[in-house]
Parts: structure tokens; sequence; C-alpha cells
């Protein structure tokens, strides 16, 4: 009896040391910051476009209109 509680400690220690390694490990966690930083980043640029698109096209409306005007 006195082995095998013996064993059991020694098992739940192991793996309990194992936990504690997995748990301390970060390498991944910065990767999905990244990664999290880039999709909004992405996200308010892809939003912000619509607006830039709509002047870009009303000033080249603008400038084709003008240049019509002075070639006719």
């Amino acid at each position: 009896m006195q082995t095998m509680m013996l064993m059991s400690y020694v098992k739940f220690q192991t793996l309990r040391s194992g936990l504690r390694k997995l748990v301390a490990n970060e390498k991944g966690q910065d990767l999905i910051e990244y990664a999290l930083v880039v999709a909004l980043i992405a996200f308010a640029a892809a939003a912000g476009m619509s607006t830039v698109a709509t002047k870009i096209n009303a000033a080249f409306t603008n400038i084709g209109t003008k240049l019509t005007t002075y070639t006719s």
C-alpha cells in the first residue's frame, strides 16, 4: 500500500511539473497577440478605404468634368 501511494505521489508530481512547464510556455502567446494587432489594423484600413475610395472617385469625376468643359 505504501509503495502504491509513493508511486502515485511521484506520478502526480511529474504530471504537475509538466503542467507547470506547459503553462509557463508563452511562446505562442506573442504570436497570437501580433496576429490580433495585424487583424485590427487590417480591419481599420478596410473600413477607412471606403471613405477614401469615395473621395478619390469624386476627385477624378471633378477632374474629368473640368477637362471635358475646357476641351469642348
